[in-house]
């Protein structure tokens, strides 16, 4: 408030009034004289228009105006309301002291003496322009939909009350069925079933079951305005308000009379499409909790791996160290199985005979399906080889075995079949035209209905009791199928047992398996000298765990939480002799911190740790990846190798 005209006393009514409006910081509350003149001024006037109380008491509030609403006299206007009507309410575009615009909410109240004389005017006013920006994104978003809606023509969409009359009409129900919609909006729905349909309760039971179970779907004959029948697909659906209460239903009609074919297709390809998107997504979701559990494991690992170094030589404190970290080791390989499914693993590919590998596993297969079961190879004489990796191959068929064994409790016989195909472009989703490898495991077992077939190779989906399964294995060889180039295919009804077919691409040529004497495996890297060592990971547990193996090996380290604080710490600090680094960090991802301490210290190793298998696309030539979790003796061994790649 203005400083000329002082506070009364803090402890009396009035002072303790105004402090309280003073302290007011959400509204600007300010009192204007008879003329328009601000002559007080609150604290949220000062944060919400900028000016000081000493610039703005004295002036006239409509420089609070944009200047075309000072030619329309909304100003005046808005005091000659206030005092004719005894309040003035206004939403609208207010200017601050720095020019900048805001969608002010304004009320004005008149202030009266006893006599009945104007004193001034009491003016609050609020700051709306997130709401306002809100509100319009809304209504944009609702605007758009309505258009969406009215510009379907091939189907039917409307909205019913919760009773079944017609509450709104697009254009496509206008052309399916003849009615415009002054003509049908406010009727009974069930005027579109035919005559023997409303006498057997037809609409009726659609709405009853659309209400109890959630959704009605059928098709049947219907009618048009002129009295033609069609044979219709309608889908019904009940709205619900935030309560859970049904305040209406959504009815989509297509006239599937000539095209029931078409719309057959047409409904695959939709499925096909949300199954993909929903997949995608439920793969980067699943990618995600990998990384995070493989830092938990690093954690865990590395913690373990030291602790072991420091304990008395006692032999059960050091089982059951090497309990816990087989532990670490089994959630290893499920965040692998995890990363297979979000297509994030490491893959070597080679050119692989299909029977020539199941054969060899043959051995294997027999142990682990157990004497009840015998499985039976059928193989053509001539099959081209497929480019795949051999060992997540194996691990995929074993999968794939092991579940047909499952779906037969009382025993029987595993069929692993393998045939060529050839795609032609566009027939098969997800599979580029050429020529395929088809690698078929069949069962004669329980077989899957149709929802479970639908969400069988989604993460963490299983039929199988808890305990017997962590429902990663068909989820696995999913993504393994497609990071491969191929895909899995699942056939299956009830009772008739599973199909379940890998499509790998084949290799053009036969390539022959190589008669070279095997090459010996290269010697464990040589420890390295003393370095000085740069850490930078966000996550500080993981931090924390290759700091103290790398002093453990000897080394100094300096630490970093992101790539920001690494970056300062490179300009700041001397000698470095090697940078090691996480991918997934907040606001710079390891790669990108790379490049730019490559531009600081060309030429420096810089080792990517990262639970994810490939590197980046754009990650740097000279990077080097180091797989989580990793142990001390990854941890050195990649230390040895990013300095031997300098010599």
């Amino acid at each position: 408030m203005s400083s000329d005209q002082g506070f009364a006393d803090s402890t009396s009514s009035e002072g303790r009034y105004r402090l309280l409006v003073d302290a007011i910081t959400d509204y600007a509350i300010y009192m204007l004289d008879p003329t328009g003149i601000i002559s007080n001024w609150n604290s949220g006037a000062q944060r919400l228009k900028g000016y000081r109380a000493d610039e703005i008491v004295g002036q006239h509030f409509s420089r609070f105006y944009t200047p075309e609403d000072r030619d329309a006299g909304v100003p005046e206007e808005a005091l000659r309301t206030a005092r004719t009507q005894g309040k003035f309410e206004w939403e609208g575009w207010q200017l601050r002291k720095n020019g900048e615009r805001f969608w002010a909410h304004v009320v004005i109240d008149p202030i009266w003496a006893a006599s009945g004389e104007l004193l001034g005017f009491a003016k609050i006013t609020r700051d709306l322009t997130e709401r306002q920006i809100a509100a319009k994104e809304l209504r944009q978003s609702e605007e758009q939909f309505r258009l969406l809606v009215q510009s379907v023509t091939d189907y039917a969409i409307y909205r019913l009350d919760e009773t079944g009359h017609v509450v709104s009409w697009n254009a496509g129900a206008e052309r399916i069925k003849g009615y415009a919609p002054e003509e049908i909006i406010g009727q009974h729905f069930s005027r579109f079933y035919t005559q023997e349909d409303r006498a057997a309760g037809g609409p009726e039971r659609a709405l009853a079951i659309a209400r109890e179970e959630g959704r009605f779907a059928a098709e049947g004959w219907r009618q048009r305005k002129d009295g033609t029948r069609f044979r219709a697909s309608v889908v019904i659906d009940p709205i619900r308000d935030e309560s859970g209460a049904i305040v209406g239903f959504a009815k989509i009609t297509r006239d599937v009379t000539e095209r029931e074919e078409v719309q057959r297709k047409l409904d695959e390809a939709r499925e096909a499409l949300f199954q993909s998107q929903k997949m995608e997504a439920i793969g980067q979701l699943t990618g995600g909790v990998a990384h995070d559990f493989n830092n938990l494991l690093m954690a865990i690992q590395s913690s373990l791996a030291l602790l072991e170094k420091r304990v008395p030589s006692d032999p059960q404190l050091h089982r059951l160290i090497d309990n816990a970290m087989q532990g670490t080791l089994r959630g290893a390989a499920l965040t692998q199985r995890m990363l297979a499914f979000a297509r994030r693993q490491d893959l070597t590919f080679e050119a692989i005979d299909i029977p020539a590998l199941v054969r060899n596993m043959s051995d294997l297969l027999e142990r682990t399906l157990g004497p009840s079961y015998s499985i039976s190879l059928q193989f053509p004489l001539s099959l081209p080889q497929v480019l795949a990796d051999a060992n997540q191959l194996e691990m995929a068929l074993l999968n794939l075995a092991v579940n047909a064994r499952d779906a037969m409790p009382d025993g029987g016989t595993i069929a692993i079949t393998a045939r060529q195909e050839r795609v032609k472009p566009g027939v098969i989703d997800k599979l580029e035209p050429g020529s395929y490898v088809t690698l078929a495991v069949i069962d004669t077992g329980t077989g899957m209905d149709a929802r479970t077939l639908a969400h069988a190779t989604e993460p963490f989906f299983t039929t199988k009791g808890v305990g017997k399964g962590t429902g990663l294995g068909l989820s696995m060889i999913h993504g393994l199928a497609e990071q491969m180039g191929g895909r899995l295919v699942l056939q299956s009804a009830p009772g008739e047992g599973t199909t379940a077919e890998l499509w790998l691409p084949a290799v053009p040529t036969a390539v022959a398996p190589s008669e070279t004497a095997p090459v010996a495996a290269a010697p464990a890297p040589s420890p390295t000298a003393a370095m000085k060592i740069l850490v930078v990971d966000d996550d500080g547990l993981v931090l924390m765990n290759t700091v103290a193996l790398l002093e453990d090996l000897g080394h100094g380290v300096i630490e970093a939480g992101n790539g920001r604080d690494a970056l300062a710490l490179l300009q700041s600090c001397g000698d470095l002799d090697l940078i090691i680094t996480d991918q997934a960090m907040p606001h710079m991802t390891g790669v990108q911190f790379a490049e730019q301490a490559l531009a600081l210290r060309p030429g420096i190793p810089i080792i990517l740790a990262t639970g994810y298998g490939e590197l980046p696309a754009d990650a740097p030539a000279s990077l080097r990846k180091l797989g989580k979790p990793f142990s001390q003796r990854d941890l050195a061994d990649a230390l040895a190798q990013a300095v031997n790649a300098l010599v």
